[in-house]
């Protein structure tokens, strides 16, 4: 029941935003995804997860000849109190992995001379697939990050990374490369088999909810208890 209010919200509430949403999508709690803007796109599968107290945004501004463009490539995961703004374009390639509080930004959103243009200096900021972005990473505009590599907790990145490293620090710093003899398993090879996974999912949510009641969740509001 829980899991259809949330496909049922996502088709008539957060579908008509998008130009596009693939087919086995996971959005939990949909209620906090805020979608501001045109030009917004979501490939296969992909699973945002989002709580109250940190919603996931996506922004795209129209502003004289800008046009912001969002593309969410297939198989990826946005976590709580992921940002995405744009002013000319953010894509984001397949299987990669935005942790939680992540910020990406292809714009300085103010001229730096001139506080009152709304957009001021824009370049477009591209992932590669299979990136993860660790938590509360900033990543700025104009910035190439290449297949497979990973940028740690807490970085700011400023230029390029290649693929296949690990950076990090403020501005990032490339600090190690990939071993290419250890294998790479991407987000698609878990989520290969969609059928089996949506009916675990299910049987997961029916466990969780197994107790729950409209009663006993009016009763919450009202008068919570210990374990509510």
């Amino acid at each position: 029941m829980h899991r259809a209010l949330e496909r049922a919200y996502v088709e008539h509430f957060v579908r008509p935003q998008l130009d596009s949403l693939g087919s086995n999508y996971q959005i939990m709690k949909p209620w906090n995804l805020r979608i501001h803007g045109a030009c917004i796109g979501f490939g296969e599968s992909p699973h945002v997860v989002t709580t109250r107290d940190r919603p996931v945004t996506l922004t795209t501004w129209a502003y004289g000849d800008y046009q912001g463009h969002i593309e969410v490539g297939d198989y990826c995961l946005l976590c709580p109190g992921t940002r995405l703004d744009s002013g000319t374009s953010i894509q984001i390639g397949a299987n990669t992995m935005l942790a939680a509080g992540v910020y990406i930004t292809d714009a300085d959103w103010h001229d730096i001379y001139d506080r009152t243009l709304p957009i001021g200096q824009t370049s477009p900021v591209v992932l590669g697939e299979n990136v993860w972005i660790g938590d509360s990473s900033i990543v700025c505009k104009g910035v190439t990050i290449g297949e497979n590599s990973v940028v740690g907790a807490g970085s700011v990145v400023t230029g390029d990374i290649p693929a296949n490293v690990i950076a990090a620090g403020s501005p990032a710093r490339v600090i190690r490369p990939l071993d290419p003899e250890m294998p790479l398993r991407r987000r698609q090879d878990l989520l290969a088999d969609a059928d089996k996974l949506n009916q675990q999912i299910d049987d997961l949510d029916r466990y969780l909810h197994s107790g729950s009641s409209w009663f006993n969740w009016l009763r919450s509001m009202i008068r919570p208890r210990h374990g509510d």
